[in-house]
């Protein structure tokens, strides 16, 4: 049983809304549950665009993803410092799902910033960044080739058989913090209603197997058409 009663496949409740300020190019409200992201799109001429230099690569980037992840979102108290391991690794997750929808410079060369503030936090901040950046960009009027969103799965299996290779296991659709904390598995999937754009996943058990990805990747599949449906 799930700590709010919730089916194995079903999806928190939904909420959406766009063009929340009047002043900004794109902007987005998307809720699922208690998590709560506020993204804000910014257009810019050509020459905005952020300059690279690095060991291997020299050059500019003209789709920005930042994503902030202030204490209140989860109740907390603390200071406003520069973005740490946690906003560069979720914001780099979320760029990563949208850049794909990106056009190219040719279709629109503007260059594009957006922000996902994150108001309220119980799981899968990252996805619900990538579901209201998609809503902003298209607020902003950016011609994206599609829609996307994004859905954190979870596994629970019997601790006796995580080692075997059939384990005994159930898959979990839109997982909260207690399912993060104390599940098996958080398997981040970002994507279209054709194809995965974004994965990432984090496991607590020795693996996987073959069996359980595919299982996981179907699953998700439902859960991001009934979103962005």
């Amino acid at each position: 049983k799930r700590p709010d009663g919730r089916k194995l496949d079903e999806v928190r409740e939904l909420h959406s809304q766009a063009a929340l300020f009047e002043r900004a190019h794109g902007s987005s409200l998307f809720i699922r549950g208690n998590t709560q992201a506020m993204a804000m799109t910014t257009l810019g001429t050509p020459d905005t665009e952020q300059m690279i230099e690095t060991m291997t690569f020299s050059g500019t980037k003209r789709f920005l993803l930042h994503y902030n992840f202030p204490p209140y979102s989860t109740g907390e108290t603390g200071p406003f410092r520069g973005p740490g391991r946690r906003e560069i690794g979720h914001g780099n997750l979320a760029e990563k799902a949208l850049k794909h929808l990106i056009p190219s410079k040719d279709e629109f060369p503007y260059t594009i910033r957006v922000v996902s503030e994150i108001l309220s936090s119980n799981g899968s901040s990252s996805m619900a960044s990538v579901c209201a950046g998609c809503l902003s960009l298209m607020d902003a009027g950016v011609p994206i080739k599609k829609m996307a969103a994004g859905i954190a799965m979870g596994l629970m299996t019997k601790a006796q058989s995580s080692k075997s290779k059939d384990p005994k296991y159930k898959i979990l659709t839109d997982i909260q913090g207690p399912e993060d904390h104390y599940g098996d598995m958080d398997f981040k999937v970002a994507g279209t209603k054709d194809g995965v754009t974004a994965v990432q996943m984090d496991v607590k058990i020795e693996g996987i197997t073959p069996k359980i990805v595919g299982e996981v990747l179907a699953q998700a599949k439902k859960a991001r058409l009934e979103i962005m449906s």
